[in-house]
């Protein structure tokens, strides 16, 4: 039996609401690791780990152009793509790390 494989572009942000765009066979482990600060650069240094915005795609090279599509786009109409999906910008990902969020509070 053959497992459907999934591609997704994603967008993420911070309490700034700078924006990240990637692409990931995995989402939910790919914004573990961006939560995490598992993922060493940009989205490390600027906490960037807030999913606002997300896409699914069945082949990867059309997840592939469609992220170079939205990197090219300006910040305004990146950000009517994210409105337009998720108008309260609410972290997607939010519910699905449960141990985390745990771990936030007690920190806190």
């Amino acid at each position: 039996m053959r497992v459907e494989k999934w591609y997704y572009v994603y967008i993420l942000t911070n309490r700034s609401r700078t924006l990240y765009t990637g692409v990931t066979g995995h989402l939910k482990q790919r914004i573990w690791e961006h939560k995490t600060g598992a993922c060493e650069g940009f989205t490390k240094r600027y906490k960037i780990d807030r999913l606002v915005y997300y896409e699914i795609y069945k082949y990867v090279n059309n997840a592939i152009a469609r992220e170079k599509q939205i990197k090219r786009w300006s910040r305004i109409k990146k950000i009517r793509l994210i409105v337009e999906m998720n108008p309260t910008w609410r972290d997607l990902a939010e519910e699905w790390y449960p141990e985390l969020a745990k771990s936030r509070k007690a920190n806190a």
